[in-house]
């Protein structure tokens, strides 16, 4: 895609997430590789409402910042996803309401914070792993995800929002959509006892879609 339609694209999307309330103020992050390797990544402090296409950070192949603001503070979080996933093309991080709840209940698997609600949380996501709470901005964050080797698509972060990786913007900003709305329906059902996929569907999802699950 040109850097143009890309630039316009990611602004648009962004501005849908913002639009239907899956991130408020000025939280989120969003970024995409460029056609030539570089990046381009949402400014620090910026709005999703309201992204210039023009104002977007970009950086060249050699991670030298080359136009636009100054980039959103969680760069290191964005590096860690595309140094350790030779597939990521854009990453998203939101601090979307129902995940973020989620993350705060106790007894959660941290290898696997979502559950097995429906398939399509499975075909989007894969596992998605639990992280600690880290203060907004600390490089630890960006360590925390190198640690898991390119295994995850996927993290929550306790207390703070999840960080997913696309093969382009419209899919990594579809999968974060997913984690939220699994969220969602997990909260709504606290206390229900509701009746999730068994390993056998779940095997049938992984294999028929070929998803990454270990």
């Amino acid at each position: 895609m040109i850097e143009s339609k890309l630039r316009e694209q990611i602004c648009r999307l962004a501005k849908s997430i913002f639009d239907r309330g899956l991130t408020g103020g000025s939280s989120g992050n969003i970024s995409s590789r460029t056609a030539e390797g570089g990046l381009l990544v949402s400014p620090t402090g910026s709005c999703f409402g309201d992204l210039d296409p023009a104002r977007l950070s970009c950086f060249d192949a050699q991670g030298n910042q080359i136009s636009g603001d100054k980039p959103t503070k969680e760069m290191n979080l964005h590096a860690a996803f595309y140094e350790t996933r030779s597939s990521a093309g854009a990453v998203v991080h939101l601090h979307s309401t129902h995940s973020v709840a989620r993350s705060l209940l106790p007894g959660l698997d941290p290898d696997n914070f979502l559950p097995p609600l429906t398939a399509y949380s499975i075909m989007r996501l894969g596992k998605v792993t639990l992280l600690p709470y880290f203060r907004p901005g600390d490089p630890a964050m960006g360590d925390a995800v190198k640690g898991l080797a390119g295994k995850r698509s996927a993290v929550m972060l306790a207390a703070h929002g999840p960080v997913v990786a696309g093969k382009d913007v419209e899919a990594a900003v579809y999968a974060v959509e997913e984690l939220e709305e699994t969220s969602r329906l997990s909260m709504l059902l606290q206390g229900c006892n509701p009746t999730l996929l068994n390993a056998e569907q779940i095997q049938d999802v992984v294999t028929h879609f070929n998803v990454e699950w270990d």
